[in-house]
């Protein structure tokens, strides 16, 4: 009698990884995480300029030394992301993430102690570096647990993390500063930080659709998309980061971070010394800023993922998008200076709120030219030259408002220098961003390097 015949191989036996599963419910389980993940980032980034005002008046501080301790948040920021971002590719996201939520922590310690310039300096250039990869890396950890085409609502959640922060600390944080002191505030961000960081270690896991199974898919990846890079090879980093797609988004994600660390550091300021509000108002007003960024993060990207999905390109449904909201938001900060009343509320949302769709956006673009193997170290190199303006805008906006005739006229030269720089990088943007075209000639064009 014959021996049977062995069975088939299967993709496990064959030495082939599985297909990735969406696991839908840990994978809303780990967005939720890294939304509030978010929540408490741009908490932290916030507080300083919730408590600008009293800060200013017991140490007796200039504009141009607190816009000093403001940019010193970006010292090490930018180079954090970057690093951090390469880093990735050796470390799990679920490591990198705990070990930034706890140095959050740590970071807001040092002017409970000794109250000074040089601690709320240190412990800004600490919580910078800690930060600085925290946009980036979670995004990256996030696109691990969904496929290509279901990353809209997900990349919007995470950014309305900014929003959530914002809407959710400013009164919280107001109210601690106004009744308990400006410390309070910092204390409570601390223990924060701490717990998230409990829980996530506990919870957070890498998903399926990491490298590892960018070619157990058993069909030949779609042309045009970075899957379609050869298995088990690179793309040499040069032609990753200079092409039109990537600069595109790099300039997309500077217009917004110019008019976002604006916001930081000296809205809360403008508010309250040039529109003469009360800290409750103000901070009443920077919550509806972020409603309104919310509303279009819940929005926007959803429904480009939708119209992606039923053939809409990735220019126009990601990267024609990120450039027009840019230059409409740098169009609106022009404006406000002149305008008056409600319609000078309306445009000060609207620049400070009208760009938040392009940060889920330009991480949608990045990823679509870059293989995912090398996503996390793109991702950082892109936030790390996107974000640049936190270590520009805040202290520049404070030399203007001291070397300014009065402190209106140099808010007026800064928010006009700012709407210059947006509209530029949003037309920049609008121009550069092709993903289709981008992904097909870096695959077809570009000899591949064997991964190390």
């Amino acid at each position: 009698m014959a021996e049977p015949s062995p069975p088939a191989p299967t993709r496990e036996t064959a030495g082939v990884p599985p297909h990735p599963v969406f696991d839908r419910r840990r994978a809303w389980l780990i967005t939720a995480l890294i939304v509030t993940f978010m929540l408490v980032n741009y908490a932290d980034k916030a507080v300083l300029g919730l408590a600008a005002v009293p800060i200013m008046d017991e140490l007796d501080i200039s504009n141009s030394t607190y816009g000093l301790i403001s940019s010193s948040f970006a010292l090490l920021f930018s180079l954090s992301g970057l690093i951090v971002g390469f880093v990735s590719a050796k470390v799990s996201s679920r490591v990198l993430l705990f070990a930034m939520a706890t140095l959050w922590a740590v970071a807001q310690l040092p002017v409970l102690s000794v109250a000074s310039v040089p601690t709320l300096i240190a412990g800004r250039m600490l919580l910078g570096a800690a930060e600085g990869p925290a946009a980036s890396m979670s995004m990256h950890a996030l696109y691990k647990w969904f496929p290509e085409d279901r990353r809209g609502l997900p990349s919007a959640l995470q950014i309305s993390g900014a929003a959530l922060g914002t809407l959710i600390a400013a009164p919280v944080l107001t109210w601690l500063i106004t009744d308990y002191g400006w410390r309070s505030a910092f204390a409570a961000l601390a223990a924060a930080s701490l717990a998230w960081s409990l829980v996530w270690w506990r919870t957070g896991h890498d998903g399926p659709y990491g490298a590892e199974h960018t070619r157990a898919r058993g069909a030949r990846p779609p042309a045009g998309t970075a899957d379609a890079a050869p298995a088990g090879q690179r793309l040499p980093y040069r032609r990753l980061l200079l092409n039109g797609t990537v600069l595109g988004s790099i300039a997309a994600a500077f217009g917004a971070s110019w008019a976002m660390a604006l916001s930081h550091a000296w809205l809360p300021v403008y508010l309250r010394t040039q529109l003469d509000m009360k800290p409750g108002t103000a901070a009443t007003f920077i919550s509806v800023v972020s409603a309104f960024s919310l509303v279009l993060l819940l929005s926007v990207p959803p429904l480009l993922d939708r119209l992606h999905r039923r053939g809409l390109s990735r220019r126009w449904s990601s990267g024609a998008p990120q450039g027009i909201a840019v230059t409409v938001a740098g169009l609106a900060m022009a404006a406000f200076p002149f305008a008056d009343g409600g319609t000078r509320l309306a445009l000060l949302a609207l620049a400070f709120g009208g760009h938040a769709i392009t940060f889920p956006l330009h991480y949608m673009t990045a990823s679509a030219v870059v293989p995912p193997a090398q996503r996390g170290a793109v991702f950082g190199v892109v936030a790390a030259t996107g974000t640049l303006p936190g270590l520009i805008a805040p202290y520049l906006t404070g030399h203007l408002l001291d070397s300014a005739a009065s402190q209106s006229a140099g808010y007026t030269d800064s928010f006009l220098l700012s709407a210059a720089v947006m509209a530029a990088c949003g037309l920049v943007a609008f121009i550069a961003i092709r993903p289709e075209r981008d992904a097909w000639q870096l695959v077809t064009a570009v000899p591949a390097e064997p991964s190390r």
